[in-house]
């Protein structure tokens, strides 16, 4: 199976037309909120095996990721950053990973055919709509991973848990099997067997 983007151009990256929707004052108010916070990604562990398991998924993922991203401290402040917002929003970071696999390849200064932007090919106009309106941040790297997190949880709200449906929204492709079907089919690849992380 190709995975879509996988021929594109250096400077293009795979992403849908993603659809401005109008959304309930409540529920802008609810994504502005999520995204608001700008503290660093302070990951905090209930017990030493947790942060023991914390460290071995990193270890595991800055392995998978070396061929994407060579300087080891780029690509554990990714793995940190993804982790943590990941975590924030309620999102498995394989997922994650694999979806930015799918949109971005793992590229920083991504910007698709429709204008999105960064690792998680966020929409300029979430900027407006949820942030301050400088959609110049969404190649922030912990800004685009909060925007693209926050943004798929509420599309996984909105599609009452259903993943499926959720990444089709994502990419602007509600309804249709190839995007979802690529992001997990990427996600694959990021899963920690349990048994590596004990």
């Amino acid at each position: 199976m190709v995975v879509p983007g996988a021929f594109l151009l250096p400077g293009q990256a795979h992403a849908g037309g993603q659809l401005e929707e109008p959304l309930a004052d409540s529920v802008r108010t609810a994504l502005s909120s999520a995204i608001a916070n700008d503290a660093p990604p302070l990951p905090q562990f209930a017990s030493t095996e947790a942060r023991l398991a914390y460290l071995r998924w990193l270890s595991a993922m800055s392995d998978q990721l070396y061929s994407r991203k060579r300087d080891l401290n780029s690509r554990i402040e990714f793995l940190q950053t993804l982790w943590y917002e990941a975590r924030r929003a309620g999102l498995e970071p394989s997922l994650v990973l694999g979806l930015v696999q799918v949109e971005s390849a793992f590229r920083k200064y991504a910007v698709s055919s429709v204008g999105a932007r960064g690792y998680m090919q966020v929409m300029p106009f979430w900027s407006r709509v949820i942030g301050d309106g400088d959609a110049g941040k969404l190649f922030h790297l912990q800004t685009n991973l909060r925007f693209g997190c926050v943004i798929l949880r509420h599309y996984l709200d909105r599609e009452q848990g259903n993943l499926f449906l959720a990444l089709g929204r994502y990419n602007g492709s509600r309804g249709r099997a190839p995007y979802p079907n690529a992001v997990l089919a990427a996600r694959k690849r990021w899963v920690v067997p349990p048994e590596n992380l004990a």
